[in-house]
């Protein structure tokens, strides 16, 4: 697997790169479209193809190190890949790294939140996606993909954001004072602020790609239509940045296609953009 932003090899020094990729190409309980398994190799190849300078914060995040790590291979089940993906979050926590979680399929967020709501016991999860997420079990297991917020909402706050598909039966554990629909935020910034003042002090991303519009972003395992704009999304993720501290995310369900690889390039480029906001002068003091 290449590097993320095939940077040079000063750059990608697991000790004193405060970035950290973890890359979990992991596909065991999505339930139509397959390959996001395949996702953090298209999204580390497209990387290496961005140009590192961010006009919009004029800086060069990866000066910071970015470390890409060993992807995790766990694919035995889905309880066994997210304990060992909040075994290698936690290393990385302890390390005093800002750890990136590549996917690979939702579920792999569940590890990673396990991870850090145990690191930061104050934490909230702001959730950008189509889908709900909030069975308790689907398939026979709590931990899958379709069940992501409702492990996060057991351990820490949840904001949901972008949200245009649920099964009814989710309904009784949503707050709905707590939810953004699509169609409610459709052509509006003003909510905004109102999602930001509902999140902790510190913050965790979960961004499954498919609260994008399938316009932009086909690639993904359920394409809903009725989704986020790429200004819109990073634009209230600009507010959170400057209004708490994010202490982590992940990006998930990239299913990548052989015949159009501009949805790999955008899902590197939102990381590459989170991180240039994350480490600029929109980091609050």
């Amino acid at each position: 697997m290449t590097d993320f932003g095939g940077l040079p090899e000063e750059f990608t020094n697991e000790h004193s790169a405060g970035i950290a990729i973890l890359p979990v190409p992991y596909d065991g309980t999505s339930t139509w479209i397959k390959g996001s398994d395949k996702g953090p190799d298209a999204i580390m190849e497209a990387s290496s193809n961005m140009e590192l300078y961010d006009i919009e914060t004029g800086t060069e995040v990866y000066r910071r190190g970015i470390f890409t790590a060993p992807a995790i291979t766990e694919r035995s089940s889905p309880e066994k890949m997210v304990g060992t993906v909040a075994e290698r979050v936690r290393h990385f926590l302890d390390k005093g790294k800002f750890p990136v979680v590549i996917g690979g399929e939702h579920s792999v967020s569940i590890g990673s939140i396990q991870a850090f709501a145990s690191h930061y016991p104050q934490l909230s999860v702001l959730q950008l996606d189509a889908h709900s997420d909030l069975r308790n079990e689907y398939e026979g297991s709590a931990n899958n993909h379709a069940c992501v917020m409702a492990r996060a909402k057991e351990i820490a706050s949840i904001v949901q954001v972008g949200i245009r598909a649920t099964d009814s039966g989710e309904l009784p554990a949503m707050d709905m004072e707590r939810v953004f629909f699509a169609h409610q935020i459709h052509g509006s910034d003003k909510w905004m602020d109102q999602a930001v003042g509902l999140l902790a002090d510190n913050v965790y991303i979960t961004i499954d790609l498919d609260v994008f519009d399938p316009a932009i972003m086909p690639s993904t395992g359920t394409p809903e239509p009725g989704g986020m704009g790429w200004y819109q999304c990073l634009g209230l993720i600009e507010k959170v940045i400057a209004a708490r501290r994010v202490v982590g995310f992940d990006v998930v369900e990239l299913c990548p296609s052989e015949s159009n690889k501009a949805p790999d390039f955008m899902a590197a480029k939102l990381i590459y953009r989170i991180l240039s906001m994350k480490f600029s002068k929109y980091e609050p003091a």
